[in-house]
């Protein structure tokens, strides 16, 4: 409920100067609110229509469809209605799609024939820094079913980001591009350890020969633990 609408339900007992001056509203803007309230009303009404349509469609469609392709639906039935409507109405009437995203195909890097132990052991701390790192990749959505994806590698002393790579793509150089960056960064890796999970891209043998270029060790924790768990 907003401000206004408290005003106009109490206001038969507590008058619009009062509630006004205990809730910070001006009169002038209580008025103006009232004098729209047709115009609100003939819109809630509109997009409660609107609302019977989409549900109708998404029942047609098994309920797969999401605002595009309601909104391609409703014009192909001579609706004219645009796309951002669609959707703000799917969302306050709790009409939800199934979210189909194309499935990337990402390269998928050769593995690397050196087994990588568990140096770490459980223990994400470190004595001082530059001695200890943790890489991941983040998903980053930027809206329309698309993501970024963001590389990191963090130093276990300091917590603090050493370096990182962000791209469109999932690819190994997105890992070693973060790992450069930390070199880069700190002046040096060389004798340090990074550690990380199983990923595709970290097992892979790219990915080791940076590493042995860089000087760094590798470690991973087990198959099916999460990175902060070894």
């Amino acid at each position: 409920m907003s401000r206004f609408e408290f005003v106009a339900d109490h206001v038969g007992a507590f008058g619009v100067k009062r509630l006004c001056r205990v809730l910070g509203l001006s009169r002038s803007g209580f008025y103006r609110w009232m004098k729209a309230a047709p115009a609100r009303a003939a819109r809630a009404a509109a997009d409660a229509a609107l609302a019977e349509e989409i549900k109708q469609i998404h029942a047609e469609f098994d309920g797969t469809y999401g605002s595009p392709r309601v909104t391609a639906e409703l014009r192909d039935k001579g609706r004219e209605v645009n796309h951002k409507r669609v959707a703000r109405v799917m969302r306050r009437f709790g009409i939800v799609g199934v979210h189909l995203r194309k499935k990337v195909r990402t390269t998928v890097p050769e593995p690397s024939h050196q087994k990588v132990p568990d140096l770490l052991r459980r223990d994400f701390t470190a004595p001082a820094p530059n001695l200890r790192y943790v890489g991941d990749i983040t998903y980053l959505p930027v809206g329309e079913g698309r993501f970024l994806y963001l590389a990191t590698v963090l130093d276990l002393a300091s917590r603090r980001l050493a370096g990182w790579s962000i791209a469109d793509h999932m690819r190994t150089e997105l890992v070693t591009d973060a790992l450069r960056a930390a070199a880069a960064t700190r002046g040096s890796l060389d004798g340090a350890i990074f550690h990380s999970d199983h990923g595709a891209q970290y097992t892979s043998a790219e990915f080791a020969k940076v590493c042995a270029e860089l000087g760094v060790r590798q470690s991973m924790g087990a198959v099916g633990t999460s990175l902060l768990t070894g």
